[in-house]
């Protein structure tokens, strides 16, 4: 919006991205931010502090305590125009996650508190409703891991401490479903409930419903963890950080053939689809962090600002659950995901 009969009125032309979290970054261009002082910038109502400016651009932090929606900017009182924008909310903190999230049919969002590698934690895995309220969910595991859940709704873990990969019934009793998975990381099923984890020092294992297990294919080691989404055709898309800025996410056919998917992020980590065959991608791109989307074409953009980002996973309803190191956000994208199963 804009006063009536406004002199040099402001105008905001684009924001990039539309979507953040507390302490991520977003780029506004547009039109007579300056006039003899510099401009003010509000996120859901907070002052944000500004990284730089001039008349045609601002780029502006997201405040650590804004959960809400709008941008604005302004000269107070003389003028001043607002844009939509999506800020993700806390829903969860004081947790220690290395990788996507889980969700199971009900709702419910499940994370680690992994630890440094030989750290016994109090709790492993923690649950969260979907009202919010969280509780431990596994005690009794080191140095947990990558999530996934099979057909029937039963949640694996993997430990990247003991290669080992363990069910978790309904019972709540941990079970060994597999071991010898070297630095067990990253874990996924496909459509025929075959598992693939993803050993960091380079192989991708898998895992057949009988616990047969093969070398599903190898790629370059990585520093920190190999993360595992299967996206449309029955390709597995894989990421591992290196010490590069510019890693790659491969692809995997269901032959076990690897390929360069799209090359050019700073250490990516969790990924997940739509249900449009875009994939979502907790990385870094031209030096902003954050979660990039890579269309099926291989064209990637920022969508989500935000930094320490690990992972993250669609919710019903659109939203965006997006973990960092150490907390979880909800962040209302209006985003269909894939079915993981």
């Amino acid at each position: 919006m804009t006063k009536p009969g406004a002199n040099n009125a402001i105008v905001i032309d684009s924001i990039s991205p539309s979507l953040a979290i507390p302490g991520g970054d977003v780029k506004i261009c547009g039109r007579n931010f300056l006039d003899g002082e510099r401009p003010t910038v509000r996120i859901g109502g907070e002052l944000a502090s500004l990284t730089a400016g001039s008349a045609r651009l601002a780029i502006a932090r997201v405040p650590d305590k804004t959960a809400g929606d709008g941008l604005t900017v302004g000269r107070y009182p003389e003028t001043w125009a607002e844009k939509p924008f999506e800020v993700g909310a806390l829903i969860a903190e004081n947790l220690h996650p290395v990788a996507n999230p889980a969700i199971d049919a009900e709702g419910n969002i499940y994370s680690t508190f992994s630890g440094s590698r030989g750290q016994k934690t109090p709790v492993a895995v923690f649950r969260i409703d979907p009202g919010g309220g969280m509780e431990p969910y596994l005690t009794d595991l080191m140095n947990a891991t990558g999530l996934a859940f099979d057909s029937l709704g039963v949640m694996h873990v993997s430990s990247r401490f003991d290669g080992f990969v363990y069910q978790v019934p309904s019972s709540g009793v941990l079970n060994t479903f597999v071991e010898g998975m070297g630095v067990a990381t990253g874990i996924a099923f496909d459509l025929e409930d075959n598992l693939y984890v993803g050993d960091r020092s380079g192989t991708i294992f898998k895992v057949s419903p009988s616990r047969q297990v093969y070398v599903f294919a190898t790629i370059e080691a990585s520093i920190a963890a190999f993360h595992l989404s299967f996206g449309p055709g029955g390709y597995l898309y894989v990421t591992g950080p290196t010490t590069s800025s510019n890693d790659a996410v491969h692809r995997i056919s269901p032959a076990g053939d690897v390929e360069v998917f799209y090359r050019g992020l700073g250490r990516p980590q969790g990924l997940a689809f739509d249900i449009d065959g875009n994939l979502y991608v907790a990385a870094s791109m031209a030096g902003r962090r954050g979660i990039v989307r890579i269309t099926p074409e291989a064209e990637a953009s920022l969508v989500l600002s935000g930094s320490n980002i690990v992972g993250l996973a669609f919710a019903p309803g659109g939203d965006m659950i997006v973990a960092t190191s150490g907390a979880l956000y909800r962040v209302h994208a209006g985003i269909m995901g894939r079915p993981l199963v």
